[in-house]
């Protein structure tokens, strides 16, 4: 069949350079640890060097990754208008990847809370840019019609450059301890830098990398105000349910290490945690090259019901047994799940702002709305699990998952071809057009 010309696979088409594509592979692997920072190293970092001795417990620490989460959040919808405006989008990934870089590097000479935690909202501000600059550096190279099979593959990239790291991470840490993660955070930092200056400017279309069909100045469709964001109805919906899905996913990981830790040990609780970063990670991998690929054959929909089905049943198989090898064995469908969304969440948000110019502050918006779920995710477990046990925390998050596979089936439109009308009103998708297979 002949694709619908108002869909992705009839839109202006690019043939990026091999260098430019060489140089996004390797920018998704290097920055996959940067990035977020020192994440999951911060605690451990600041409990076992710093210690209680200094100021530091799990209340002090947990006020701290507060803090920065909530700079984080509010940083997103900005970073992505930076990223929509500016036409010099790799200076802005090189100086917030120097930015979360120096704010952790600085962690052993300072320990006053305050210092800390302004490092530390620093790094999580500045890791803001990177989702929306590393989308719509893609959508510049490559343009809509592989946009879809290149993010797939920028996702492959980033969850094997996490699984290195992760295992990197571990193995040095316990020869050299966990300062360590400090100097492999330097590393990756500066192959980011060269992986970024890897990709030709000239290479980066600025107004397909905003989500225009057409140059600013060549009579093409303008660039929509931000009010058009609110009055898409279905970009509103995908950011709560985006919110929701966070509400359920975030808080399964580390109840499941909590759970482990009353079963285990907490020695061998941190080892098989590990573990289930790095098999998910693993998993992740082919998943979202699959859906990059096939995203535009099956359409969006579909692949987007299999994450929260998989998300669903995750939960409720955790109910099942608390053996610590059928824990870790559930813990890898989170790479099913986790790889669909992470894959699918800015084809969705392009399709559904194609020919705005607001690409990226899109990102940034339903990023801060999964932000907030993601925020409420543990509180909401753990009063479950004080409550009423692990079981039960489990199926609650599960019975979310479930709600919102049945919310995306009723009322979200299926997005491959999605059309916004002119003048930001209602919108409207139109049927896809299956894409023979390659």
């Amino acid at each position: 069949m002949v694709p619908d010309p108002r869909s992705s696979a009839a839109a202006p088409e690019r043939q990026p350079s091999r260098p430019a594509l060489r140089g996004l592979d390797a920018l998704n692997f290097t920055l996959a640890d940067v990035r977020d920072g020192l994440g999951p190293y911060l605690a451990i970092y600041l409990l076992a060097v710093r210690g209680p001795e200094q100021g530091w417990n799990e209340a002090t620490i947990g006020l701290v990754m507060t803090i920065a989460g909530i700079a984080g959040l509010i940083a997103q919808t900005p970073a992505g208008a930076l990223i929509d405006r500016s036409r010099n989008k790799r200076a802005i990934v090189i100086a917030a990847a120097v930015a979360v870089t120096l704010s952790c590097l600085v962690l052993p000479w300072i320990s006053n809370f305050a210092l800390v935690a302004a490092t530390q909202s620093i790094s999580a501000i500045a890791g803001a840019i990177f989702p929306p600059a590393l989308a719509g550096i893609t959508l510049g190279i490559v343009g809509p019609k592989y946009f879809a099979k290149q993010i797939g593959r920028n996702e492959g990239f980033n969850h094997a450059g996490n699984a290195v790291s992760a295992m990197l991470a571990g193995g040095l840490a316990y020869l050299f301890g966990p300062i360590v993660v400090f100097w492999l955070m330097g590393i990756l930092a500066a192959a980011s830098i060269g992986a970024m200056l890897m990709v030709p400017a000239k290479d980066i279309d600025d107004d397909l990398a905003r989500g225009l069909d057409h140059a600013e100045d060549q009579g093409g469709e303008q660039p929509s105000g931000l009010s058009l964001l609110l009055r898409n109805k279905h970009l509103m919906l995908f950011a709560g349910l985006c919110a929701a899905f966070h509400l359920a996913n975030a808080a399964m990981l580390p109840s499941v290490g909590q759970l482990l830790t009353k079963v285990v040990g907490k020695d061998y609780a941190t080892s098989l945690i590990a573990i289930c970063i790095v098999a998910a990670q693993l998993v992740m991998v082919p998943v979202a090259v699959m859906v990059g690929r096939k995203a535009d054959q099956f359409g969006r929909k579909p692949i987007f019901l299999a994450a929260f089905g998989f998300l669903a049943l995750r939960g409720a198989l955790y109910t099942f047994s608390d053996n610590p090898f059928w824990l870790v064995a559930v813990q890898c469908l989170d790479g099913i799940g986790a790889g669909i969304f992470g894959a699918l969440f800015p084809i969705v948000v392009a399709d559904l702002t194609r020919g705005t110019g607001r690409f990226n502050v899109a990102q940034g918006a339903v990023a801060t709305a999964q932000g907030l779920g993601a925020s409420f995710s543990a509180t909401l477990a753990g009063v479950i699990i004080v409550g009423a046990g692990y079981s039960a925390a489990f199926l609650v998050l599960a019975a979310i998952a479930a709600a919102c596979f049945v919310v995306y089936l009723m009322f979200m439109p299926e997005t491959y071809g999605y059309e916004p009308k002119p003048g930001g009103a209602k919108n409207s998708a139109v049927p896809p057009t299956v894409v023979p297979a390659e």
